[in-house]
């Protein structure tokens, strides 16, 4: 038994799994909390850590890659050269670990840039166009987007900078 990654339909990692588990496959979808901007305001809610992708354990000598391939929702076997190409088991155990309460990832307990910063700290942009421009920290996008508030023109201007693009400011 090896792990596969699968990619999948746009939007049907969801659809995908529920196929690949009546098949009776061990299915893996590594999910977090993911913030999303909604007319009523900031919604959270669950959503794939790698959009469009899904990792299930088979034997594909007795399961055969067709059969994954076919499942609805499935786009494709993931695979270079001639066929599927396993995933190693540690690259699954290391996203498991990181699971958190109610099976989610949590983000948050990356050592990324963007977590050494509390709301209000002063940083500076240390690469890119705005180098050395001084802003305050407002939140954290995503695994590798931030966002600033830049004094531009004479007012308080949010900007999106790549989190490992801070260093703070003295």
């Amino acid at each position: 038994m090896r792990w596969y990654c699968v990619f999948t339909k746009p939007e049907g990692e969801l659809w995908a799994r529920t196929n690949l588990w009546e098949r009776g496959l061990e299915v893996y979808l590594p999910l977090y909390n993911k913030r999303r901007r909604h007319a009523r305001g900031l919604v959270v809610g669950p959503a794939p850590l790698f959009p469009r992708y899904l990792f299930v354990r088979a034997d594909l000598s007795v399961t055969g890659a067709r059969a994954i391939s076919f499942a609805r929702g499935v786009s494709a076997l993931v695979g270079f050269g001639s066929g599927p190409t396993p995933v190693p088991d540690r690259v699954i155990a290391e996203l498991q670990a990181r699971e958190g309460e109610g099976g989610l990832i949590d983000l948050d307990d990356r050592k990324g840039a963007s977590s050494r910063y509390q709301r209000g700290d002063r940083v500076r942009i240390a690469e890119g166009a705005l180098l050395d421009s001084v802003g305050l920290f407002q939140r954290r996008l995503d695994r590798e987007r931030v966002i600033i508030l830049l004094d531009l023109l004479g007012r308080q201007t949010p900007v999106r900078v790549a989190a490992d693009a801070l260093a703070r400011a003295e």
